[in-house]
């Protein structure tokens, strides 16, 4: 099969299983002769993360099942096949919400944890991992390794934010947190520019969940100008039932489908010029407050199905970075906007506390996302330049969202990356698992 990341750029040849038990797993890892192999589950990371160019793919998504749940504390334990959408779609109508979700429902947890992905509520509860305990795993000599944090620590450790490189998460426990319904409290405020920004990020402490959306044409003193959304899980005395917005929305929903509008040119910095002018003005001044459904809060994008084929054949690549201090991402934003190429979505975040080591990817400081239509050599040259910004800075792209990283920038981004594959290496000596992600950063053996 020819598979790609949701950036539909690289696209990568595998052989392919589907596995439906872990007996079928185990027998697709018995019978690889002698090929690398890795786990290929819903395909919402952007690059090649998960794709094994003329390797073997193991599809998950049929190790789908829930296994276990405690009422009283919240700990579920789930197959790694399972999505955030199953989960909340099964738990918001008990009560429960995931920890932690990024900006699509329909990530598995085991990517959640390959990854380690973070949220809008990274400042105050940290990343998916933060709320994990404990991992069943399938090992490159075939056995089935149970590790926590006080169990095989190191493997434990090296597999959250491990990118799908120390083996293939079986099942996990995740501990849900209580909520009392599907409504989010919300706060939009719209400001000017990136100092308005960081004034409001700096208020808004008391929000679990803040973010956003910046207008990356903009330039001059409008630069970083954009609408900051604020939100909170809606408490049990707040009243709220779907109004006429919402139905349109569910029912626009049920026929909008982004392969409708595939075309390499219909996202350009002319159209995305008028279409950010647009987004932006239609936020009042000031501060509006609302209460609404978690899925435009939390999943905008959902409301689209195939939503990335609006950016063409060619696919798109999504720059995401941290970097700890203000100026480099003044630098980044004026860099962006001296180009004749534009981001379509933008967002922009400040993270909390750094709480995992290795290759994950959250620390503190500003997170600020991309999305670039794939322009070519162009694009990739203004690329490298960030990276030289975000490097410069003590900063790190994404891994989840990278895909054309060099291995020079990447080991100045990530100092721990050889612990990491010491770690790696100890548990798989022979280089069993694999990807195009890996072997392109030298994270496996003979790479």
């Amino acid at each position: 099969m020819e598979l790609s990341g949701w950036g539909r750029y690289p696209v990568h040849g595998a052989r392919c299983a589907r596995p439906e038990t872990r007996g079928d797993l185990q027998q697709a890892l018995a019978e690889r002769n002698g090929d690398s192999i890795l786990a290929h589950a819903a395909g919402r990371s952007y690059g090649d993360a998960a794709l094994n160019e003329d390797g073997r793919a193991v599809l998950t998504e049929r190790l789908d099942r829930m296994l276990e749940f405690d009422p009283e504390t919240g700990w579920l334990r789930v197959e790694a096949g399972v999505t955030l959408k199953e989960i909340i779609d099964i738990f918001v109508p008990r009560g429960w919400f995931p920890p932690v979700v990024p900006g699509t429902q329909y990530v598995t947890v085991g990517g959640a944890v390959g990854c380690n992905i973070h949220g809008k509520n990274h400042h105050q509860v940290g990343s998916f991992g933060d709320h994990v305990r404990r991992l069943e795993m399938l090992t490159a000599s075939g056995d089935i390794v149970t590790c926590d944090r006080d169990n095989h620590p190191e493997l434990f450790w090296a597999t959250v934010g491990g990118m799908g490189l120390t083996g293939i998460i079986l099942s996990l426990e995740v501990q849900l947190e209580p909520v009392a319904g599907p409504a989010i409290e919300m706060e939009s405020i719209r400001v000017e520019n990136l100092d308005e920004f960081f004034e409001v990020s700096a208020e808004s402490g008391d929000f679990t969940h803040t973010v956003s959306w910046i207008d990356c044409v903009a330039s001059g003193s409008n630069l970083g100008r954009g609408v900051f959304m604020r939100g909170r899980h809606a408490s049990e005395e707040v009243e709220w039932s779907p109004g006429p917005m919402e139905k349109l929305a569910k029912t626009l929903k049920s026929a909008a489908d982004g392969r409708l509008f595939e075309s390499n040119w219909l996202l350009n910095r002319a159209t995305m010029r008028i279409g950010n002018a647009a987004y932006f003005h239609k936020e009042p001044k000031g501060k509006t407050e609302q209460i609404v459904h978690y899925e435009p809060f939390f999943f905008p994008l959902d409301a689209i199905d195939h939503w990335n084929h609006i950016y063409g054949s060619r696919g798109f690549l999504q720059y995401q970075c941290v970097v700890p201090e203000r100026e480099a991402i003044r630098e980044i934003l004026e860099e962006v906007t001296a180009t004749s190429m534009a981001s379509f979505l933008s967002v922009i975040k400040e993270f909390g506390p750094r709480t995992h080591t290795g290759l994950s990817f959250p620390e503190p400081g500003i997170t600020l996302a991309l999305d670039f239509p794939n322009y070519g050599e162009p694009l990739m040259e203004l690329l490298d330049r960030l990276d030289a910004i975000v490097a410069t800075a003590g900063g790190r792209v994404y891994l989840g969202k990278d895909a054309r990283l060099d291995r020079q920038s990447f080991r100045k981004m990530y100092p721990e990356w050889e612990e990491w594959r010491d770690v790696r290496d100890e548990w798989d000596p022979d280089g069993v698992f694999q990807s195009s992600l890996g072997r392109r950063l030298g994270l496996v053996k003979g790479s």
